[in-house]
């Protein structure tokens, strides 16, 4: 996999991000501007505060358009105007405890948003590669050491989780009545627990100990044993460029793909809590305690193998790596470091391996 030649692709093509002010979607959104891209995005303000979009500066350097997935009208005449060519959409609730909290919204957002946006470009007929990007949480989780496969059932258990589910399907069902024939790519990509610099969201592992360490607190965990498969936020946006790619240029292999970590970076989050303690120094340390929380999983693991001999993409940095890379983002920030110049720098470590 050549990834500075799959930046290359994006060059002078005009991609829509959905959700382009969330983390993932300012990164994605700085690699596609690196790349040479007609970048626009659609999405809510910034959910947090800080937050990376604003570091990055990116809407002084890409059509940022202010909206919510759930508008349709507003949606369609956006996408109606820039008329992307390639589109990304990452916009969503993502977080499993909000959506205990706000199911409803957690559905309508995740759920008719998806639906809203295939329909803006089933009307428009603009869009000749669609990635929708779901998550790991999809399937029937029946919590046994096995990574699911992309053939296995989805059933997400809690609102966000099944939300997702729901979104994956329907997109099937677009891509299946109405893009298929048109020769218009569309898949959905499952991907893991993401972590990297500029995560400020609440109730993530590696933001948790982050705001911990940097206040000299003990990390807190709240369920030290429960598997996940870790990655570092570049890798699966590698991924997602490369399928955007890809099935642009051969809409035969759309469909629906894993993307996670290799087996042995599946860690508890203790585990992934001892590997920051050891990236961080200065006397970090942690603490466990159950807070009786709503039902999240125990046990999740992915099996990539499709996207890696289907596609050809290929995990580099592992979870050592990922954790010394987000340390090492943190602290530069922190220092005072410019993070466009650290996301930049690391944008290029990556994509030079």
């Amino acid at each position: 996999m050549d990834r500075k030649k799959v930046l290359e692709f994006y060059k002078g093509k005009r991609v829509l991000v959905t959700g382009h002010t969330g983390f993932k979607g300012s990164w994605l959104s700085q690699m596609l501007l690196l790349a040479g891209a007609e970048v626009t995005g659609y999405s809510l303000d910034p959910p947090t505060e800080p937050s990376l979009f604003c570091q990055l500066g990116l809407a002084a350097v890409m059509r940022s358009e202010r909206g919510d997935v759930g508008d349709f009208p507003h949606l369609h005449a956006f996408v109606r105007e820039v008329r992307p060519e390639v589109v990304f959409h990452l916009a969503a609730q993502p977080l499993v405890r909000e959506s205990y909290r706000i199911p409803r919204e957690t559905y309508e957002t995740n759920v008719m948003g998806t639906v809203n946006l295939l329909e803006a470009l089933r009307l428009e007929e603009c869009a000749r590669s669609i990635v929708n990007v779901t998550t790991d949480k999809v399937y029937l989780n029946r919590e046994i050491r096995k990574g699911y496969t992309e053939d296995d059932a989805l059933d997400g258990y809690d609102p966000y989780s099944n939300s997702k589910s729901c979104s994956d399907l329907l997109t099937h069902s677009y891509r299946d009545s109405f893009f298929r024939a048109r020769g218009i790519a569309v898949s959905t990509v499952r991907a893991g627990n993401v972590i990297g610099g500029g995560d400020y969201a609440k109730d993530r592992i590696i933001p948790d100990c982050i705001r911990a360490a940097s206040k000299g607190d003990p990390v807190s965990l709240r369920n030290p044993r429960a598997v996940r498969p870790y990655q570092h936020v570049l890798e699966p946006l590698s991924a997602y460029l490369l399928l955007g790619k890809r099935q642009m240029e051969d809409p035969s292999l759309m469909g629906a793909y894993n993307v996670g970590p290799e087996e042995a970076d599946a860690v508890t989050t203790g585990e992934l809590a001892d590997l920051f303690i050891e990236a961080w120094g200065e006397g970090a340390s942690r603490r466990d305690f159950p807070d009786g929380g709503p039902h999240e999983a125990g046990l999740l693991m992915l099996d990539s193998t499709k996207i890696k001999t289907v596609i050809g993409w290929e995990s580099i940095w592992d979870i050592r790596k990922a954790i010394h890379k987000t340390v090492e983002w943190a602290k530069a920030v922190g220092a005072g470091e410019s993070a466009s110049a650290r996301t930049i720098l690391q944008i290029k470590e990556y994509i030079d391996v």
